[in-house]
């Protein structure tokens, strides 16, 4: 049912599409693993199809068809691997901005209405941008499992068993993050002074060369005995780091070999590492090259359907949505520290 004020329609839903650029930046600029993965080139939309198909990094010992050889001699052309990608569900969020008829007379000019627009797309953006921002670190089962598929997913506590990206950790083993538990390898529970001799443990896993993690976010709890452990000589963050150059709390490690930056990404409201998350008590240990925001090209936050009226409130109400899904290419090359 078309709404009777049709310019304050159109206002409305002019600002929402106006604002639906700013608002994909904000959410990747408000969020420490999509800033980088932004800063990759990682943050890639797709279109088409009924899942998200990456590509991955991987070799099977038992099909490789690269050799040596001399002369004449027959070579290997088959199949070099029997998975060439790993397939991720479509995921939809929405939110909702609501003006009653009663806020439209209050708010009958142009003007009024856009500034009565522009707080409730604030609420609203930033609801969508928190949500989407807190999944990105569960296990996607939320909501009865239409969340993303997150970081829990892509680097769990328990690499060894399940099926990630439609892959069987079981039994394709390459497709295994790694852990590091100091209750099981350790000697207890990640403290101030044990920290840093647990990361070291974790980091020598996952390196590969050149190949590294580049980018680890710590939960409060590790956040702060991290930078508890750091004399205060070492506590100076990299002046160069865009971490830190984009306003995140950020440290650096430099152990194994490597200088990467080491992220807060909890704090006040985060539904990412409170008590409730399951997620409190971890560290990641990510090689950014090998993940991937992949929104859809013609829903990445903009408003999506019509005009809703309900048919026994005097109240219309637009939706700005997003589908997609967080990706990876290599699981084996994630890590987490838990205890």
């Amino acid at each position: 049912m078309a709404f009777a004020n049709s310019s304050i329609s159109d206002i409305i839903a002019t600002t929402i599409q106006s604002r639906s650029g700013e608002l994909a930046d904000n959410v990747t600029n408000n969020n420490a693993l999509l800033r980088r993965l932004k800063e990759r080139g990682n943050v890639k939309t797709f279109s088409g199809g009924n899942v998200i198909l990456q590509e991955i990094m991987y070799t099977d010992p038992t099909t490789n068809n690269t050799n040596s050889y001399s002369g004449y001699e027959v070579l290997n052309v088959g199949q070099n691997s029997p998975i060439s990608a790993a397939q991720f569900s479509i995921t939809q969020y929405a939110s909702a901005v609501t003006i009653s008829g009663l806020e439209m007379i209050q708010n009958s000019g142009k003007e009024a209405i856009i500034d009565l627009l522009d707080g409730r797309m604030s609420v609203a953006e930033a609801q969508l941008a928190n949500r989407i921002s807190g999944d990105l670190y569960g296990d996607g089962l939320g909501n009865a499992g239409k969340n993303l598929t997150g970081l829990a997913a892509a680097v769990p506590d328990d690499p060894t068993t399940g099926t990630y990206g439609g892959i069987n950790r079981a039994v394709w083993t390459f497709w295994q993050s790694k852990v590091f538990d100091a209750s099981v390898s350790g000697s207890g529970v990640v403290s101030s002074t044990t920290i840093q001799g647990y990361m070291d443990a974790l980091a020598v896993q996952l390196i590969r060369g050149t190949d590294k993690p580049d980018l680890i976010v710590a939960d409060n709890n590790y956040y702060r005995y991290y930078l508890q452990s750091l004399q205060n000589i070492q506590r100076v963050t990299d002046s160069g780091s865009s971490m830190a150059g984009a306003g995140f709390a950020s440290l650096k490690y430099y152990g194994a070999g490597m200088a990467s930056d080491v992220v807060l990404d909890g704090g006040i409201g985060s539904s990412t590492y409170n008590s409730g998350s399951g997620n409190a008590n971890h560290m990641w240990f990510l090689n950014t090259k090998y993940l991937h925001f992949r929104p859809h090209k013609d829903r990445n936050f903009v408003p999506i359907g019509g005009e809703r009226q309900a048919v026994n409130q005097d109240a219309i109400v637009k939706l700005i949505g997003w589908a997609g899904n967080l990706t990876c290419s290599g699981s084996q090359f994630q890590g987490v520290l838990i205890d």
